[in-house]
């Protein structure tokens, strides 16, 4: 499998599982219908798990462009290779909403709230302040980032290049997402990843859901950008520290 590949399919599968979870708990008529926020935060971590197992052998598992901007920064992966990872996990995370609303098509056309059908795409503040709603963004993304560059282990490649989620193995790196989401998550639903709110959000405005609302385009800014300011912040402490 190529590095494209790794990372449009396991950012696909990290969008379906981890979307499908909110789904399930939003939607009207589940099966696990108000399941509440530890349903939701177990299945994004799970999504995770699933993604890097997937990925890490062949991409290193980013699955998330803030992650592969800092680990660019940081020195630990190539300036060249940024772009082509960052349009593999949009296009990834696009196909995996797509293959999420086909499967609760019918639960989406029966939930007749816009606001919680757009919830089950891509994420949204508890309470509206666009300062501190990027601040939290910027704080989750951090935190997983920073973290990433403590954990060693697998490496990709001839060149043993650390890279990647895939680094700190796939049960690390859930149990880290499940922690930021249960403790920083309630504030904007933690998008902490560009590709996993754009990408399901494009996804929103073109699908035929049926009483569909806004896309809420005036808000998506805040969990593309503070995605990457935390992860440019998490790269240039771990170089400061690191002298």
């Amino acid at each position: 499998m190529s590095e494209f590949s790794a990372e449009l399919i396991g950012t696909m599968l990290l969008i379906l599982l981890g979307n499908g979870a909110v789904a399930n708990v939003v939607l009207k008529g589940t099966k696990g219908n108000s399941g509440g926020w530890m349903v939701i935060t177990t299945g994004w971590a799970l999504a995770v798990f699933v993604g890097v197992v997937i990925a890490a052998p062949y991409s290193g598992a980013h699955l998330n462009p803030a992650v592969t901007l800092a680990l660019a920064i940081a020195g630990k992966f190539a300036w060249s290779k940024v772009l082509l990872y960052i349009i593999a996990q949009l296009i990834g995370a696009f196909i995996g909403a797509l293959l999420m609303w086909a499967v609760y098509r019918d639960h989406f056309n029966t939930t007749s709230d816009p606001d919680a059908q757009l919830s089950v795409f891509s994420t949204g503040p508890a309470i509206k302040n666009r300062i501190f709603n990027l601040l939290s963004e910027i704080v989750g993304t951090f935190v997983l980032i920073f973290v990433i560059f403590y954990f060693t282990g697998a490496e990709m490649g001839e060149d043993k290049t650390p890279v990647g989620l895939g680094s700190l193995g796939a049960l690390p790196v859930a149990f880290l997402v499940w922690a930021i989401g249960i403790s920083l998550g309630g504030t904007t639903g933690y998008a902490i990843n560009p590709a996993r709110d754009l990408g399901p959000r494009i996804a929103h405005a073109f699908l035929p859901i049926k009483e569909k609302g806004s896309s809420n385009w005036k808000y998506a800014w805040v969990p593309v950008l503070g995605p990457f300011i935390g992860g440019v912040l998490a790269a240039m402490l771990y170089l400061l520290l690191k002298g």
